[in-house]
């Protein structure tokens, strides 16, 4: 027929179904060989392409524990990199205050220059108002 000269690539979607990639491979496989299948060799030619009851399930729990291996690596990779980033959020934290920290010594020291200039404003005031005072009196 003109099967055999195409090579026909069947996609699947592998996970609406019970079968591992693997298995869906060997039953395409034993599809596509050429050996006949007679009427009363179903059960057996089916049992070598397919796996047995306690083999599946051996196979979903060995599937389970990886999946579960790499659901607890992909945990723990979160929260190392929430780790890491609390981390750094809190040392930019602490520069923060340490910046806000010198800015308010700094308003302190700039707010003690400012009185002392004032302070040193009226006295001078204080001054000339006298000297216009004694310059009128002569």
């Amino acid at each position: 027929m003109f099967f055999a000269e195409e090579e026909v690539q069947v996609q699947s979607p592998v996970s609406e179904t019970c079968f591992t990639p693997e298995e869906l491979e060997e039953l395409l496989s034993f599809i596509e060989s050429d050996q006949p299948v007679s009427p009363n060799s179903g059960s057996e030619g089916s049992s070598r392409a397919l796996y047995s009851v306690d083999e599946r399930k051996q196979r979903r729990m060995i599937s389970n524990r990886e999946s579960a291996k790499r659901s607890r690596c992909r945990k723990k990779m979160y929260l190392e990199n929430l780790t890491d980033e609390v981390n750094q959020l809190n040392i930019e934290n602490q520069q923060l205050r340490n910046g806000l920290s010198l800015l308010v010594n700094h308003c302190h020291v700039v707010w003690r220059e400012n009185e002392q200039l004032r302070s040193e404003s009226v006295a001078l005031w204080a001054k000339l108002l006298d000297l216009y005072w004694t310059l009128a009196a002569m």
